[in-house]
């Protein structure tokens, strides 16, 4: 493709999202399901690998280390915004649905459905470590390090938020998301936030992440940090993300609801 069409298609899509942007459904709603699937499947293999690691250093007595345990969850987002991000989005995190919501580059009608595909996800990948491995090492759960106090554990999990929040944000203000620097961007960002502050709070940044091991574990002690933390850290970032971008970008809310509908003209497909 020479660079001249390449900018014609890259335009055309571009207008085509600021008309479906002002448009009552944003493409197909008959796909919705197929969008609704991924954040299922996305969710799963994130929780699974997340948790998995705490898991799995437990029940073989260490051969997984801390730094192997935080660099698979980001490793498994940049697969997952590779493979599945053109569909849903990728959200995989109830804090960054809200926060594209907030944002405006994603429906609010939406969001429940979402956040319910990603709740099913999660559980069902604790479910599926419970039945493998039963609650060895808690299951994976995101708990406060030794010697730190719920207050600083939230706090951790409040700033990690509103940074990968930003990350997720500022990548998609542009058509990066969409393509490799997004997602070595959001990628990279939770392995530098796991590599320095798992010690201190797990570095969840997700309430999924952290509530289907406590649900299916049956220990809610600690849960409630890992609920708010996410949730203020992502409203902080949205409106970080005002401050540096100001308002929404068509470009945002592409990344957002993902192009599944679209062909590469950016012209709506045909139902299937």
């Amino acid at each position: 493709m020479t660079a001249f069409r390449k900018k014609r298609l890259d335009t055309a899509q571009k207008q085509r999202m600021v008309g479906l942007i002002s448009a009552p459904d944003f493409l197909d709603p008959a796909l919705e399901w197929r969008r609704l699937f991924a954040e299922v499947w996305g969710t799963f293999l994130l929780v699974m690998v997340a948790a998995g690691g705490g898991v799995v250093a437990a029940q073989s007595h260490g051969a997984v280390t801390l730094g192997m345990q935080v660099v698979a969850p980001g490793l498994m987002v940049m697969a997952i915004i590779y493979f599945m991000g053109t569909v849903s989005g990728a959200h995989l995190n109830p804090a960054v649905t809200l926060a594209f919501a907030v944002r405006r580059n994603f429906p609010w009608r939406r969001v429940p459905g979402y956040i319910l595909a990603q709740l099913a996800g999660g559980i069902a990948a604790a479910l599926f470590l419970r039945a493998m491995f039963g609650t060895v090492g808690a299951l994976g759960a995101t708990l406060p390090g030794n010697g730190i106090s719920s207050l600083q554990a939230l706090a951790m999990e409040v700033v990690l938020s509103a940074g990968l929040v930003n990350t997720i944000l500022g990548t998609a203000s542009g058509a990066r998301n969409i393509g490799t620097n997004g997602a070595i961007a959001v990628g990279g960002y939770i392995v530098l936030a796991g590599l320095w502050a798992a010690p201190i709070s797990g570095a969840s940044m997700n309430p999924v992440r952290s509530l289907a091991p406590d649900l299916v574990r049956g220990d809610f002690g600690t849960t409630w940090i890992y609920i708010v933390g996410p949730i203020l850290g992502a409203l902080i970032g949205v409106a970080f993300e005002w401050i540096l971008k100001g308002k929404p970008t068509p470009a945002g809310t592409l990344t957002a609801q993902g192009t599944l509908g679209l062909d590469e003209s950016g012209t709506e497909t045909h139902r299937q």
